[in-house]
């Protein structure tokens, strides 16, 4: 368990060093957990939270890929209102597959440019 932790930490730090949001182009940081998945768009620059949202303080129901699914639909509307057409996607260090790739192709699908 200690070294997948410790991988997952070392691949977040090699997306890290190449990726930054701006305001204009945010970072999409994607955490989750064994039981949820929490999604922000973040300012590197002045580093700030432009938007944020979970699936805790959101209570959305169903399996751990339909709730990625819906939070992503939640993410781009709140983005939407701020303004916010395109972003960097990094994933944490999580591998690109099941919650997090269905996550980002529902971002792509809403509206969102990567």
């Amino acid at each position: 368990m200690l070294n997948k932790l410790i991988h997952r930490i070392r691949r977040h730090k090699r997306i890290r060093s190449k990726l930054k949001g701006t305001v204009d182009v945010p970072r999409v940081s994607v955490f989750k957990s064994n039981r949820h998945i929490y999604v922000q768009l973040i300012d590197d620059v002045n580093s700030k939270t432009l938007v944020s949202a979970n699936d805790v303080t959101s209570k959305i129901k169903g399996s751990k890929t339909d709730v990625s699914v819906k939070l992503a639909g939640t993410v781009v509307e709140l983005a939407k209102k701020v303004g916010i057409v395109k972003v960097v996607f990094d994933r944490g260090g999580f591998k690109y597959h099941g919650r997090i790739k269905a996550l980002a192709d529902k971002m792509r699908e809403a509206g969102l440019q990567f």
